[in-house]
């Protein structure tokens, strides 16, 4: 068949019962398609409905329904956000929580992450709040950084069966670097915040890498592998993973900000990262099992 209808829960929290797949199955076939058997990815979690013809997907309780193209699920590059989207922080709000400042600065980052107000300027502002805080701050705050649950285990799979994996972030080059070696990931890229070795500037280097920067790293990481973009999944929460998530052949809104949300297609919002193996086909047997560090 050609369309297949995906549905998830959370693996903390098995919501996917057999009666939810055959409500499912009859929300399809009153769309007026014709709908085959299930097939089972993880018990309780996650499973597959083929069907043919045009349908939307059901609104179920806590379980994540997606509709996708049969063929070509399975993605050979991963490009994805880090901050609320492979970990829980917005590591801007955490250094800004050593002035006082937390609120006010993510008051900013909540705006420019819901697309109301332009992600460069809104990363310069923030950044210029934080002139003086001393350098060794930024390990203090790296400390707090916590791991999105199933991020470990969504980049181990891929590699196993050949994928690249790249996190490409708005933030800062100082944690993405620590975030890519934790996770396994083999790249990274995002901005440089400066400093004189003891405070920082409350200046960030030139090029920011912004919305279209993300957008420009996946068409050239797909290009030096001799793929193309409809072969990468891409993975982000906010506005300025936009463009990269509207671009892939699979763009996952995770947990995203409701303007995201409006726009991609594929959301994810009650199952963790390995919603993101189950959607590209993956069974939980074939999943290489890390640990969240």
């Amino acid at each position: 068949m050609k369309n297949v209808l995906v549905l998830i829960s959370n693996p903390a929290r098995p919501a996917l019962t057999e009666a939810v797949v055959a409500a499912a199955a009859e929300a399809l076939k009153r769309a007026g398609a014709t709908v085959g058997q299930p097939d089972w990815l993880a018990p309780g979690i996650a499973c597959d409905l083929p069907f043919d013809g045009s349908a939307a997907p059901p609104a179920l309780p806590d379980v994540d329904a997606i509709v996708l193209a049969s063929q070509g699920r399975r993605k050979k590059l991963l490009v994805a956000d880090m901050e609320s989207t492979m970990i829980h922080n917005e590591m801007l709000d955490e250094l800004a929580d050593f002035l006082g400042l937390r609120e006010k600065i993510a008051g900013i980052t909540a705006r420019a992450m819901n697309g109301e107000i332009d992600f460069a300027g809104a990363l310069e502002e923030r950044v210029g709040l934080l002139k003086g805080l001393p350098v060794g701050k930024l390990d203090e705050a790296a400390t707090r950084i916590r791991y999105m649950p199933g991020g470990a285990t969504l980049v181990a799979t891929m590699k196993k069966h050949g994928a690249y994996c790249a996190l490409v972030s708005g933030g800062f080059t100082y944690f993405t670097a620590m975030v890519r070696k934790k996770l396994g990931f083999d790249f990274d890229a995002a901005n440089v915040v400066e400093h004189d070795g003891t405070s920082l500037a409350g200046t960030v280097g030139r090029p920011i890498l912004g919305k279209e920067a993300k957008l420009t790293t996946l068409q050239r990481l797909a290009g030096e592998r001799d793929i193309t973009i409809a072969d990468a999944v891409t993975v982000g929460d906010g506005a300025n993973d936009l463009p990269m998530l509207k671009a892939a052949g699979l763009g996952v809104a995770f947990h995203a900000k409701p303007a995201v949300a409006a726009e991609v297609p594929a959301g994810i919002n009650h199952g963790d990262l390995s919603a993101l193996l189950y959607l590209q086909g993956y069974r939980l047997s074939d999943f290489e099992e890390r640990k969240d560090p």
